[in-house]
């Protein structure tokens, strides 16, 4: 058996990749990257973060105060927020500084590996923004079909989509579907 460098064997293993696989680690990095948080962190950080007056920034990536990113991400709290950010650093989509002074500053950009993962979600953003009303469309008419429906079949259709069933029971922390 031949001896194989370094550069050989991570040749080796990138082709191995195959996120369909359970244990594969691109399908790690996959339901990371797909997380909600992170697309929105790598909007803000890459061109379309805060509007700051007098400065056009559009199209330039930036760097951001913990403060900044926590502000422009409504509903993120402290502690996703704090994960994310070191998951995404952890990665090297991010860099963290922290500059001594009093307060202490601390501030995220991305890196180039982060620039380009935010070039393919900024695509899935501007698709998702300029598909909304279709989407919406397309709901508000598979709830009127839906609604039109036996009461059997509705049933049937609900449980094999996941969703609750009408009547739900709830025993102490546990809930329990009745179907």
């Amino acid at each position: 058996m031949p001896t194989r460098t370094g550069a050989q064997k991570r040749a080796q293993a990138k082709g191995d990749y195959d996120a369909f696989l359970a244990n594969c680690p691109s399908r790690r990095l996959l339901d990371r990257i797909s997380d909600k948080w992170v697309a929105l962190i790598l909007a803000a950080l890459g061109s379309d973060g805060p509007y700051r007056p007098g400065v056009d920034c559009s199209g330039e990536p930036r760097s951001m105060r913990y403060s900044e990113l926590s502000r422009r991400l409504a509903g993120v709290g402290q502690k996703t927020l704090t994960q994310t950010l070191r998951s995404l650093e952890r990665d090297g989509l991010l860099t963290r500084a922290v500059t001594p002074a009093v307060p202490v500053t601390v501030t995220y950009e991305l890196t180039d590996l982060g620039l380009s993962l935010h070039h393919v979600v900024r695509g899935i953003n501007v698709w998702a923004e300029a598909r909304m009303d279709e989407v919406l469309a397309n709901r508000g008419d598979y709830d009127t079909r839906l609604a039109r429906t036996p009461a059997i079949i509705r049933a049937a259709v609900r449980r094999r989509a996941g969703l609750p069933g009408r009547r739900q029971c709830v025993v102490g922390a546990l809930s329990l579907r009745l179907h």
